[in-house]
């Protein structure tokens, strides 16, 4: 079991930057596939970005791909997301999940292991 806790949510201006984190805890985490998703409101969750274990591989959505850069520190149990040049679009619920699979997904249903989420809102 692995438990997920994200943070660095919060209010920010159009063109601003955020960093969100997330801890793991619970069983070892440097095997895992991690991967962030967000939700916005009305919205079906979606992918964002993904980075195997060894940060060898990573995937971006589109809609972040050259403004938000996933990383993690394997000795800290953390995973971050910078985000860049926000958006209002890039208003949502972001969540940390975690994949026992080694290949980098973009599909929800393949992570086995989710955070609460973070509220991040960007003001026009």
């Amino acid at each position: 079991q692995v438990q997920l806790v994200e943070s660095g949510g919060g209010l920010v201006q159009a063109g601003g930057s955020l960093r969100l984190s997330c801890a793991a805890s619970g069983r070892t985490f440097s095997p895992y596939t991690m991967g962030w998703f967000r939700q916005a409101p009305g919205k079906e969750r979606e992918f964002v970005s993904a980075i195997s274990w060894s940060s060898s591989g990573t995937n971006y959505a589109d809609s972040v791909k050259g403004r938000f850069t996933i990383s993690r520190d394997n000795a800290k149990n953390t995973v971050y997301l910078q985000m860049n040049s926000v958006k209002p679009e890039d208003t949502a619920v972001y969540y940390c999940a975690a994949d026992r699979g080694v290949v980098v997904r973009r599909t929800a249903s393949e992570y086995d292991y989710w955070g609460q989420g973070t509220q991040v809102t960007v003001s026009s």
